[in-house]
């Protein structure tokens, strides 16, 4: 038998047999007025579906879960548009980090893609709540994000992927973005660059805000010209259009450092197109080494960083968490500089276009 409630323990979560007893049915009864099988009433039926909104809960999926059974899966929701997701690198490389942790434990994972931070809190709710889970990873957390609050009262299992000053006390991990983009400044202003861009993500999430921090910070420190930040939504299009923008500009940038590899494979190709030389005219840098900036000609210098184990990392801190252990917060390791073909010496610091 478990133990008397002690203070600070999340609430327990409804079962069915609560609701045949806030009804006054059988759990049997509860069964068939979910599914909609003959043997119960129309008003017995409401009944039932009342008490199951009162209390928060919904039947599961499984026959598992009704009796009671862990289910051996983990959630991840994803607010992306669908089809960026299935081009972008770094969250290809992170799922698969995850699957291969969670594979060798039996474990599953149940992927969702949701529009927003509210559709992705029901979500979460209604995973825990008909058992279809035995906890989550969090991802991209938001200045002010309702998440943390609304799953500490759910009482799920979780690991959050953000510094922890975003993730409200959760069990967290991250890498320290701060420290990658001032070496990227810094190793920039080493090669001559005095005027550098930065083509962010959307600005109301937490990484994008304290890696927008520390690029001012940086180009602070080291007193540079002029320092320039556009925001964009990650994708390729949004990448190349912040480049056409910042090369057309009467002051255009020499350096550009980039949020993620696929803006910056981008912005090479602008560069072309508008007739300027990579590296003697402008130098671009990636965030999220991959292969796509392996592929490119000349190769693209980037912040390179272990994606996959990454993910593997914080499905190992969950299966812990899920097995009884304590809870585990700490960093990963820190992006760090691979300097390639695309970026050198600004060959023309002081002229706005090329020649």
């Amino acid at each position: 038998m478990s133990g008397p409630a002690l203070p600070g323990d999340p609430p327990p979560r409804p079962t069915i047999n609560d609701v045949a007893a806030l009804a006054g049915v059988s759990k049997g009864a509860v069964s068939m007025a979910f599914n909609g099988r003959p043997g119960v009433s129309e008003a017995t039926r409401a009944r039932v579906l009342a008490a199951a909104g009162a209390l928060g809960w919904e039947p599961s999926l499984s026959a598992r879960a009704l009796s009671g059974a862990r289910v051996d899966t983990v959630g991840l929701a994803i607010d992306r548009p669908a089809r960026m997701l299935g081009l972008e690198p770094f969250y290809m490389e992170f799922i698969s980090g995850i699957e291969s942790v969670l594979a060798d434990h039996g474990v599953s994972l149940l992927l969702r893609v949701v529009g927003d931070p509210d559709e992705e809190i029901e979500v979460q709710r209604t995973w825990w709540r008909s058992r279809q889970v035995s906890g989550a990873i969090l991802v991209d957390f938001r200045r002010g994000d309702r998440r943390p609050a609304e799953i500490a009262a759910l009482g799920m299992p979780v690991v959050a992927v953000g510094h922890p000053t975003l993730t409200g006390g959760l069990p967290a991990a991250w890498t320290d973005d701060a420290a990658a983009v001032t070496d990227a400044v810094r190793y920039l202003a080493a090669l001559g660059h005095r005027r550098i861009a930065r083509v962010g993500g959307a600005a109301e999430l937490g990484h994008t805000a304290i890696r927008s921090a520390a690029f001012e910070a940086a180009a602070n420190e080291l007193g540079l010209e002029q320092w320039t930040g556009v925001e964009t939504d990650f994708s390729g299009g949004e990448g190349a259009r912040a480049t056409r923008t910042l090369l057309a500009s009467p002051r255009r940038p020499t350096a550009v450092l980039y949020d993620n590899d696929l803006m910056a494979v981008a912005g090479l190709s602008v560069a072309a197109e508008m007739g300027f030389a990579v590296p003697d005219d402008l130098s671009l840098l990636a965030w999220d080494d991959s292969q796509l900036c392996r592929l490119t000609r000349p190769m693209l210098s980037a912040m390179s960083h272990d994606v996959f184990g990454f993910g593997a990392e914080v499905a190992g801190r969950l299966l812990a968490l899920l097995g009884g252990g304590r809870p585990r917060t700490g960093p990963v390791a820190t992006p760090v500089l691979t300097p390639r073909g695309s970026t050198a010496p600004p060959r023309h610091p002081t002229s706005s276009r090329p020649g």
